[in-house]
């Protein structure tokens, strides 16, 4: 694979075409990913929801109603919609569970190496939630990795994609009943295939050249 070809080509979808709909390969591939995708000390503080149906792209196209309708026909467009959600405080079980997993996929060769992965995991937590006082602006940077994981595996693909914050967390979260969960809702992504109104499509890519973005030290 040509990891800089699927770079170029990737871009944001304006408009999809409704009557394309992802194979179940494609999707169950960028599900694998989503859940493969990095974060500090593993702390995996997300929740991904996967909207295929109509129904389901309905529910979430309810959070662009009010000031974000530019959003609505994304949405309800795409062949699916993945809102993902962080977490909204830090949950001892939930990094419990984590360390099991990661006792059970073999990643400690001795207790002394558990011990270490676990102190270090809470020590970020609470340099997060105790001195910075801004762990869920921290956790969200987690969501973001996977994100960008989204996107580029996405394009690798040939599966166009659309990144929005436009749109109401608090009707989202409400909708999606994520508060009394410990999540909030952050980017929603749509998935599908560019449709005759995707802009973007027949645009040239711009960024800035090299020399304007690398510094050589």
């Amino acid at each position: 694979m040509d990891i800089v070809s699927a770079a170029r080509r990737r871009h944001t979808v304006k408009a999809y075409d409704s009557s394309r709909k992802i194979p179940a390969g494609l999707i169950a591939q960028l599900r694998e990913v989503l859940r493969l995708a990095p974060s500090s000390v593993n702390s995996q503080p997300w929740r991904f929801i996967v909207a295929a149906s109509e129904e389901g792209k309905a529910r979430i196209a309810r959070a662009a109603e009010g000031g974000a309708r530019y959003n609505l026909p994304k949405i309800q467009g795409a062949s699916h919609v993945i809102v993902l959600a962080t977490r909204s405080e830090a949950d001892p079980a939930h990094l419990d569970r984590v360390l099991e997993h990661e006792e059970l996929d073999g990643r400690f060769v001795d207790p002394a190496a558990r011990s270490a992965q676990q102190k270090g995991r809470a020590g970020y937590t609470d340099l997060h939630l105790y001195e910075r006082k801004d762990l869920q602006h921290w956790y969200e940077k987690q969501t973001y990795l996977a994100l960008g994981t989204l996107l580029l595996a996405a394009a690798a693909l040939d599966v166009g994609a659309t990144p929005m914050e436009g749109f109401d967390a608090e009707v989202l979260d409400r909708e999606l009943g994520l508060r009394e969960k410990g999540f909030t809702s952050t980017v929603i992504v749509a998935l599908g295939y560019a449709g005759d109104g995707d802009v973007n499509a027949r645009l040239p890519k711009s960024r800035l050249p090299s020399s304007a973005v690398f510094t050589d030290i």
